[in-house]
């Protein structure tokens, strides 16, 4: 999921503001106690999240895909006085983990955190979103991304992670067998990239981030 050299990734980090102390916890704990904790987005990216945010200084921010909060409490930095964040994950074993880290943030009144399937709570959200955040399920990233379009204001992003998919979707050999959730990405990448109703960006941070402006 890195594609810089570690050295050069070691040295980024170096030279990027740290991580808050809640974060910071959030990080090591994570590691140390849930499976699949390269899901994290980490450090790194975890600080433009949030320079993102406070770029945009947005209302209303909807994330698709909780984890454990990372993500969520980056982009809560750059709310604005009465923003708020709509964090959903269908995942309810992980409920406590997270709950008990965004209510020790100083974020903690600005998340709605929902557990449930993305799916099926979209459609009743009556916000329109500054920011749109997709880190859920690969194979539903458009079914994702057809459901908040319309929910998100002229000039608002999308931003969707993991679309490199460890590098997968750029080294495609003729021949051979693509798998689901490869070909699925493939397919994403390409409705972003020709979608006429936006400006995209694919940037190869971590596993790649699809950065799609609303015009």
């Amino acid at each position: 999921m890195d594609f810089l050299p570690q050295n050069i990734n070691d040295y980024s980090e170096q030279h990027t503001s740290p991580e808050s102390a809640v974060l910071a916890r959030l990080n090591r704990e994570t590691h140390a106690k849930i499976l699949q904790s390269r899901m994290l987005s980490g450090h790194l990216q975890g600080r433009v999240l949030a320079m993102f945010s406070q770029m945009m200084r947005p209302t209303n921010i909807l994330e698709i895909g909780t984890y454990t909060g990372y993500s969520a409490l980056c982009l809560a930095e750059g709310l604005a006085e009465n923003g708020k964040i709509i964090t959903i994950d269908i995942n309810e074993e992980l409920e406590g983990f997270t709950r008990q880290f965004f209510n020790e943030s100083e974020f903690a009144s600005k998340i709605d955190y929902r557990i449930g399937d993305a799916a099926l709570i979209i459609p009743n959200l009556e916000e329109v979103f500054d920011l749109v955040f997709i880190d859920a399920d690969k194979m539903n990233y458009q079914k994702y991304y057809d459901l908040v379009f319309d929910k998100v204001r002229k000039g608002g992003y999308i931003i969707s992670d993991n679309v490199l998919w460890s590098g997968k979707v750029a080294n495609i050999e003729v021949g051979k067998k693509i798998d689901k959730d490869t070909q699925n990405l493939l397919n994403f990448n390409k409705m972003c990239h020709d979608d006429p109703r936006t400006e995209n960006i694919l940037m190869p941070l971590r596993d790649g981030l699809m950065i799609s402006r609303k015009i």
